[in-house]
């Protein structure tokens, strides 16, 4: 199921564009101190997890979900109490 809420706010583009640039360059430069550093195990734990942000080939194709934790938590309230059997 895929009912995401598109925005094309630019302010909003731009600001988690530039988040996902902070992510990438802190996961290579986190992997490459693994790597400099002989701790292989995290440096392959850490590009197991960021594999697809890593991947030059594959970087700008991967999708980017968020969510605004003010719009979830309105959303949350908003439910009935045993909604979900929970």
């Amino acid at each position: 199921m895929s009912n995401y809420k598109i925005t094309d706010d630019s302010a909003t583009v731009d600001r988690l564009s530039q988040q996902r640039d902070d992510i990438y360059d802190w996961c290579v430069e986190r992997f490459r101190y693994f790597m400099a550093n002989d701790e292989i195990d995290n440096a392959l734990a850490l590009a197991d997890e960021f594999f697809e942000w890593m991947d030059p080939d594959n970087m700008e194709k991967e999708e980017t979900a968020f969510y605004n934790e003010d719009d979830l938590l309105n959303l949350y309230l908003s439910l009935p109490e045993n909604y979900g059997g929970l």
